[in-house]
């Protein structure tokens, strides 16, 4: 029967149970809370020892905690008993609600497990309910909400009354381990919570620092770089540009945000801008500077995102490339070029006539009135006339715009035959005095009289000298779409398109009188004179066969005229 002091002993407990349970939620970590737990039930259940066994991740339970003895508690603590074993204790003895109950007549199968034990000395029982050292008490912890995932398990052993918990002793360790779960429970969020402010924190710090890496580095490198826009209404826009790119074109980075890099690109280069690739696109090109230059600059655009489903941006890098190309144009002009007078050399003039050639020869003539109604003249505008008795002002012939480009060397075959879209070269009839109004690409043949006796007179500096002054006659005498060329030696070459027969032997008096003044080489005055012969670029020709068409005329032409007329000195 229930004594009379009974009832102030559970009040009492009652009052100890509340305030270790209080303590519960004053831990401040972890580990902290699971060495609150082992105390408490030293503390405040009337235990002399107790051991909190958690759960580890791989699911083996570990002595995390020990109260009531310290030889114990350094013997036992951190030690890991397996998953199997626990689950198999918790199979055994006596079911105490939740608690499980095995005592000494079951329990001695145990001895050998993996389980980490401590043993305490004792007399066997003299009577029924006493406590036998080698009973076992443990309380499971689970996690609240109905999936009763365990936590761990708390056991106790050698209650200070020497006697098996009674109904209300199981209801108090019962209630305790339940609010010890809760306990756990809530360590372990701030644990994680905190784990998770301080990786934030690192990560906003790298974020920082990788900011402002790229700031400092966007900002201070050496070459020009810009973030641009994508997609949108301001796909392009410049948003921001550093102090290298803003040098380069001569702009306040202000001015930079109103532009996109179409905006500044040279308008032949807009082409290879717009074919550049988003991503890992490169391009080499011409990009404006205030004061109306370009510059050559090469473009690398890589694509970044701001966060990442975050609007995407393009990285630009700008590198000036000015002085490579420089050194590449000069090496190519080089390469095409005369080094003594800077006319194009014998390659770039075969490149050049071979360019209007083709294998398939005209077939049919067009006649007058079957010609285009707008032509299409590669070298200029001839409508309004080409050389002239003043060199531009009127036309080659006496017939109007219209009888001059009647026979424009596109074929037609027939039908069934598919357009030819290549302008054939054709040549105008020269056997007779009537001019049929077709015009060609006229290829005059220069060779220059006297000159073998200046050179040998006065020295090859007066001859290189001479050979300059006449290609800046011959270059001063054509249009701007007409090509001069030295061949070498005292020969040169006139290529000019869209001429009639008269027209062509209209220009080649006119160069000649061009060259014939005299020209001062350190205060000597020196002459010249030129021979010319008249050739035709046709289909079907090769450059080769067209070059030795007008040198020989070239030959006839200069033996046909009296030799005082060519002697010079």
């Amino acid at each position: 029967m229930e004594t009379e002091s009974e009832p102030y002993v559970r009040l009492a407990t009652l009052r100890q149970l509340h305030q270790v349970v209080a303590n519960l939620n004053t831990a401040r970590s972890l580990a902290d809370t699971l060495q609150t737990v082992a105390d408490g039930i030293v503390a405040g259940l009337g235990y002399e020892l107790a051991c909190v066994n958690l759960v580890r991740p791989d699911g083996d339970l570990v002595v995390a905690a020990f109260a009531g003895n310290t030889a114990a508690e350094a013997l036992i603590t951190g030690r890991v008993g397996s998953r199997t074993s626990w689950e198999r204790r918790l199979g055994m003895g006596e079911a105490w609600g939740e608690l499980r109950f095995i005592p000494h007549t079951e329990g001695w199968v145990l001895l050998e497990d993996d389980v980490p034990q401590w043993y305490t000395e004792g007399p066997e029982p003299r009577f029924a309910g006493e406590w036998h050292p080698q009973d076992r008490l443990y309380a499971p912890m689970y996690a609240s909400g109905g999936g009763r995932e365990l936590l761990g398990v708390i056991s106790v052993d050698k209650p200070r009354n020497g006697r098996r918990p009674g109904a209300w002793g199981q209801e108090a360790l019962q209630m305790y381990a339940s609010q010890s779960a809760i306990a756990i429970s809530n360590a372990r969020l701030r644990a994680n919570m905190q784990r998770a402010l301080v990786r934030l924190e690192r990560e906003q710090q790298a974020l920082r620092a990788s900011e402002e890496s790229f700031r400092q580095a966007f900002e201070y490198a050496p070459s020009g770089m810009a973030i641009a826009e994508m997609g949108g209404d301001q796909q392009g826009r410049l948003l921001r540009a550093n102090d290298a790119l803003c040098r380069l074109l001569g702009r306040p980075a202000s001015a930079m945000r109103r532009y996109s890099f179409a905006d500044l690109v040279h308008p032949e280069d807009i082409g290879t801008l717009l074919r550049t690739s988003a991503e890992g696109g490169r391009a080499e090109l011409r990009l404006g500077r205030r004061d109306g230059t370009y510059v050559w600059v090469s473009l690398r655009n890589s694509v970044v995102a701001d966060t990442a489903d975050g609007p995407r941006f393009l990285l630009t890098h700008v590198e000036d490339i000015e002085e490579r190309k420089r050194h590449e144009l000069h090496l190519a002009h080089r390469a095409s070029h005369d080094a003594l007078t800077g006319l194009p050399n014998n390659a770039e003039l075969r490149a050049r006539l071979s360019a209007r050639l083709c294998e398939r020869p005209q077939g049919v003539r067009q006649e007058a009135g079957r010609a285009l109604d707008v032509p299409d003249y590669p070298y200029g505008d001839y409508a309004d006339g080409g050389y002239g008795e003043n060199g531009y002002a009127g036309g080659y012939g006496e017939g109007d715009a219209e009888s001059t480009f009647r026979t424009d060397g596109f074929d037609f075959d027939g039908p069934g035959v598919p357009y030819d879209h290549h302008v054939h070269a054709v040549a105008p009839a020269t056997d007779g005095e009537t001019d049929d109004g077709t015009k060609g690409l006229a290829v005059l043949f220069c060779d220059l009289d006297g000159f073998k006796s200046i050179n040998d007179r006065f020295g090859h500096n007066t001859g290189d000298a001479v050979l300059i002054e006449v290609a800046r006659r011959l270059t001063t005498g054509v249009r701007d779409g007409d090509t001069v060329a030295r061949l070498g030696g005292d020969e040169f070459v006139v290529l000019a398109d869209g001429l009639g027969a008269a027209d062509a032997a209209d220009l080649a008096v006119r160069l000649r009188n061009a060259i014939i003044p005299p020209i001062r080489v350190d205060g000597r005055a020196v002459r010249v004179g030129a021979s010319f012969g008249i050739g035709w670029a046709v289909c079907g020709m090769s450059v080769e066969e067209v070059l030795q068409s007008a040198d020989q005329r070239m030959y006839i032409e200069k033996r046909s005229r009296a030799k005082v007329h060519r002697r010079a000195g």
